[in-house]
């Protein structure tokens, strides 16, 4: 679909129809980004979305990483306890 670019102030904008719009799912706010030279309209997503899932997904042992690692030089020979 081709579209023109209208004046909106200092800026261009464009109109997005409204079959467009339903079907992308977009509400009041968008997002947008550039990905390999083309501009990127996406649905607004809400903050952290996903985190809960990706949390509650972890195991125990996720949560303390670095207890896990041997000790290095600086562990053994800098470092005073």
């Amino acid at each position: 679909m081709r579209v023109k670019l209208v004046r909106i102030g200092n800026s261009r904008g464009i109109r997005i129809p409204k079959p467009l719009i339903e079907q992308c799912g977009f509400g009041d706010a968008v997002e947008l980004h550039v990905e390999h030279n083309r501009l990127v309209i996406a649905p607004e997503r809400p903050p952290r979305q996903g985190w809960k899932a990706a949390f509650a997904g972890s195991s125990a042992r996720d949560s303390a990483p670095l207890e896990a690692l041997p000790p290095n030089e600086f562990d053994d020979a800098e470092w005073t306890w």
